[in-house]
Formats: structure tokens, sequence, C-alpha cells
């Protein structure tokens, strides 16, 4: 691939971003993704052979960006020497955080039926936060058999959560569009209620 391939293909990519982040995923067509770029209706299946693969490129983008402010998170509650269930609290709010500023993205990035097939690369991107978040379960349960399953619980909670508040059902149910007490609740489900 030359560095004109790579540029133009870039250049699409940031394209996806920006529409997803200003349109959310129904703004996501090849045409507006290439109008956007300034290239040619035809050019982005010359550089992702389809929709989907394209459609990855920029969700993967969002994964990158999701680890980022998690990593970021993560780095700031270890250098207060924050034990391992504070540090997860700090992540669920980054978490969480990262799910309401950027909902066109955070919907992309896990609707698998859109992305099929870039599953493999999609999967790369996230194991390594998902192993920091079962480690520091782990540390929180050392008598767990099984800290991915745990991990796995309370990452399905923080993603409902997200979920169900960018659906605005959240409201509906507790009557206010205040996540606090439902955080609490979930982290004090899946890791114990918090030392005072």
């Amino acid at each position: 691939m030359t560095d004109h391939d790579r540029d133009l293909r870039a250049r699409l990519v940031a394209a996806g971003v920006e529409l997803v982040a200003t349109g959310g995923v129904q703004a996501l067509g090849l045409r507006e993704i290439a109008r956007h770029a300034g290239v040619s209706h035809g050019a982005p299946r010359r550089y992702f052979p389809t929709h989907r693969e394209l459609l990855g490129a920029i969700a993967q983008q969002g994964f990158g960006r999701l680890t980022d402010t998690l990593a970021g998170a993560d780095a700031l509650a270890a250098a207060t020497g924050a034990e391992a269930r504070t540090r997860l609290d700090a992540l669920a709010r980054a978490y969480l955080g990262f799910a309401a500023a950027n909902p066109g993205m955070f919907e992309l990035m896990f609707r698998h039926d859109l992305l099929e097939g870039s599953g493999a690369e999609l999967r790369r991107t996230t194991l390594p936060l998902f192993l920091t978040l079962a480690g520091l379960v782990a540390e929180v349960h050392p008598q767990s058999d099984d800290p991915a399953t745990a991990t796995a619980a309370l990452w399905s909670n923080l993603h409902g959560l997200a979920q169900l508040r960018a659906w605005g059902s959240l409201g509906l149910v507790t009557g206010s569009e205040d996540i606090e007490p439902l955080l609490r609740a979930a982290l004090d489900a899946h890791l114990g209620p918090a030392a005072p």
C-alpha cells in the first residue's frame, strides 16, 4: 500500500469518526463517508472491500479512544495509591462517561450485526482492557475461581446502564436520570460494598 493509499484510507476512517459523532450510526453510509472525505463515492470500495470493514475500522478508533480514556482513569487512580476496588470505581465511571459523551461511537462499537467480520481485530483491541479489569476484580476477590466471568458480569451491568441511559429508559423506571445510585448498586453487587 502506498502512502497515498494509506492517507486516503485514513481520511475515510476520519470522515466516518466525524460523521458518527455528529449523526450517529445512521450517518455512516458509504456515499456520505466518501462525500465527507472529499472523494468519489466509489473510493471506499477500493480501500475497504465491504461496508462492514470500513465500519469496523471506524469502530476500532472508538475502541482505541475508550482504551485511552480508561487507561487514563486507571493511571490517575493508581497514582494516588488507590486499591483495586477504588480503581474499578474510577474505570466504571470513565466507561459510563465515555458512553454518554460519545453515544454514536459507543453504539457502533457494540453493534456486532454491523461489524461482523471485524471481530478478531476489535477483540485484540479490547482484550488488554478486559484483562486489566479482570486483574483488578481478582484483587478484590482473591478467592474467586473465575474472575473472568465476574468481570464479564460487571462489564455487562455497566454496559446495560450506559445503554439504558442512552435510550432514556432509566428515568422511566427510577424517576430520575441520576445514574449514581445504580452505579453504586452495580459495583456493590459485583465487588461487595466499598470500605467506609
